[in-house]
C-alpha cells in the first residue's frame, strides 16, 4: 500500500485522495486548536507561504483525542484557526490517530516511523510527520519540535 491510496475528508467534508501529493513533500500533522502548541499553527502557516511553491504541502487533521482539545465542529476549527493563526494550508476532517479507531493514514504513518523509544502510537497533538516526494514518510518529529525547528528537514527533501 502506498500513501497516495490513501483517502481523507477535507475540513468542509469533500473527499480527497493523498495522490494529489505526489512529487510534493508532505508535513502532516494532527492538530487541536485549544492545545498549548496551537501557536505552531502560525510556524506551519510560515512553512506553507515559504515553500508551497517549491512543492511542500502543509496539511492539518485535528484530533480530539488528546484532553479534549478539539471539541468543536469542522466549520468552528475552521473558522478559529483562519481568524486565529491566519491557516490556510488545508486542514482536513477530525479523525482519529490512535487507538481502535485510527484513520488509515495514521496507521500507515505510525507503523512507517515509530516515535521515541519505538513507540506507534502518537502521544500528543502537534506530532508531525514528512513526507518525501516520492511518498516515503522519512522523518516523524514530536509535538515539541516546533517548525522553525524541522524547517531545515524540510528543505532539505525540497
Amino acid at each position: 500500500m502506498s500513501i497516495y491510496e490513501i483517502e481523507v475528508n477535507g475540513i468542509r467534508g469533500e473527499t480527497r485522495d493523498l495522490s494529489e501529493y505526489r512529487g510534493k513533500v508532505m508535513l502532516i500533522v494532527n492538530t487541536a486548536s485549544k492545545c498549548g502548541f496551537a501557536p505552531q499553527y502560525k510556524g506551519l502557516q510560515k512553512l506553507h507561504e515559504s515553500y508551497a511553491d517549491r512543492g511542500l504541502a502543509v496539511l492539518g487533521f485535528p484530533c480530539n483525542q488528546f484532553a479534549g482539545q478539539e471539541p468543536d465542529d469542522e466549520a468552528t476549527i475552521a473558522q478559529q484557526c483562519e481568524l486565529n493563526h491566519g491557516v490556510t494550508f488545508p486542514l482536513h476532517a477530525k479523525i482519529e490517530v490512535k487507538g481502535a479507531g485510527i484513520h488509515p493514514l495514521y496507521k500507515y504513518l505510525t507503523k512507517a516511523k515509530r516515535g521515541f523509544l519505538g513507540t506507534k502510537s502518537i502521544k500528543w497533538n502537534f506530532t508531525k510527520f514528512l513526507v518525501d516526494r516520492n511518498g516515503r514518510v522519512v522523518r516523524r518529529f514530536s509535538a515539541t519540535d516546533t517548525p522553525e525547528r524541522i524547517e531545515r528537514s524540510i528543505r532539505e527533501l525540497l
